[in-house]
């Protein structure tokens, strides 16, 4: 199966890979997406509807936190495998291990049909989802940025998080028509409609990354009898400091990007005159210049460095919060579009950075486990409860700029760790070229992306 695995025709091109890697990125992301807006249109009313609107809001809110737990687990065990056996056959099995998750919740009977088992299996499935999600990506950046040229890590790595923009195209358009059904039918059948046609990408994704070959990284730790028996292990026993910095540097990111795509729709409707569908729209839009900024903040980095770029972005985010939420409070659409632009632009440049820049943390050996798991853990920690936190402190203080202050803490945080996982990465590559000198081997390891 190895050979089959490696050598496909053309599969080496950095170009190929680069979309493979996208499209199942895009399809990953869909189905998380579809999710995500379902639990915030329907699921409040027809998986908890003995509770009053917003107590059922919170509980959807609390099953979309739920596949972010299972991430960490997934990040585990396909970590795991990924390391020793390769990133491809990850890569592959996540993606249908997603999509079966995905169709299975577009079937799934409502409370109205089972009662309590109608939740129950809906926290199931979501479980199932983030277990695949959090092997997946880890698989897919591995794949873009091991096989991108010198030089162009940044560039090339950013296509995978590309996806992300695409993929939420393609769940808020199918959601804007389905929007103009009459509530009854929308409610009985209309939802599920996203879900369901989600088999169909998989199985295109399926058929575009069985045609990629194997990581070159990954082959030659394999062919110099570097795998090591419990990669999760090692990287938590050789790269500790590594991994807490790398998941405190992607909590603003993270924490930031679910507001604005999840938890602004329940806040708009709430504080500012815009209604579910305007807020569609204005997502939309503003995702396509997602797409556009993502590549990039690719190329810049590899122009200006991983670490300087990444920096650029959160001090976005901090600054842009603010003004966000002060336009959602009642300003125009225009002032809030606007806002949105500029939200957009700071969330993707750091967003866009994290596989080639976090990746250059780990050695090749355990890449996969360490990359996974660190991103993981900030998601647990920061997107998964960001939507819960900020209505918790509207709730509280009915006033926006607490969400502002929470993004700006995150901020914060996740600044003084890029900073510190810079130096980390920095000593890492001078002890590697010191190594290199000596010995006359030229380390795969080495990282020259953050300098």
């Amino acid at each position: 199966m190895s050979a089959v695995v490696a050598q496909p025709s053309g599969a080496s091109s950095p170009r190929k890979v680069a979309f493979a890697s996208l499209i199942g990125t895009t399809i990953e992301w869909y189905d998380f997406f579809i999710y995500s807006t379902a639990a915030v249109l329907v699921f409040n009313q027809l998986f908890f509807p003995g509770f009053d609107p917003t107590t059922g809001t919170l509980l959807a809110f609390s099953t979309f936190a739920a596949g972010f737990v299972a991430r960490p687990i997934g990040a585990i065990v396909f970590g795991h495998f990924g390391d020793r056996a390769g990133r491809k056959p990850m890569m592959v099995l996540t993606i249908l291990i997603m999509g079966i998750a995905t169709v299975a919740i577009g079937l799934l009977p409502t409370y109205d049909a089972i009662g309590v088992f109608a939740p129950v299996l809906l926290v199931v499935l979501r479980l199932t989802q983030g277990f695949a999600l959090g092997g997946e990506w880890g698989g897919a950046v591995l794949m873009a940025t091991e096989h991108s040229p010198k030089g162009r890590r940044g560039y090339f790595g950013s296509w995978p998080q590309a996806g992300v923009a695409v993929g939420l195209i393609l769940a808020m358009t199918l959601y804007i028509p389905l929007e103009s059904m009459s509530e009854d039918l929308f409610m009985a059948w209309g939802w599920r409609v996203p879900f369901l046609l989600s088999a169909v990408l998989v199985i295109t994704g399926l058929v575009i990354r069985m045609k990629v070959a194997e990581s070159p990284e990954f082959n030659r730790v394999k062919a110099d009898h570097g795998v090591v028996r419990l990669p999760v292990v090692e990287v938590l026993r050789t790269h500790p400091k590594q991994v807490f910095l790398v998941a405190g540097a992607s909590l603003a990111p993270g924490i930031f990007f679910y507001l604005i795509t999840v938890y602004n729709f329940v806040y708009a409707g709430k504080s500012g005159e815009l209604d579910s569908t305007s807020m569609l729209v204005l997502v939309i839009v503003t995702s396509a210049i997602g797409f556009v900024v993502t590549p990039l903040a690719g190329a810049l980095s590899d122009k200006f460095g991983g670490q300087r770029v990444y920096l650029w972005g959160l001090a976005l985010i901090v600054i842009v919060a603010f003004p966000l939420y002060f336009a959602l409070d009642g300003g125009t659409y225009g002032l809030i579009a606007v806002c949105y632009f500029a939200a957009t632009v700071a969330v993707y440049i750091p967003w866009a950075l994290t596989p080639a820049y976090f990746s250059t943390a780990f050695d090749a050996k355990v890449r996969y486990s360490g990359l996974s798991l660190a991103t993981t853990l900030g998601n647990l920690f920061g997107s998964a409860i960001a939507p819960l936190i900020a209505g918790a402190l509207f709730a509280a203080t009915n006033a926006s700029v607490s969400t502002s202050l929470y993004v700006f803490v995150a901020g914060t945080v996740s600044i003084i760790c890029a900073l510190s996982l810079g130096r980390v990465i920095q000593n890492k590559a001078s002890r590697a070229r010191k190594a290199s000198a000596a010995t006359g081997i030229d380390e795969v390891a080495t990282p020259t992306y953050s300098e």
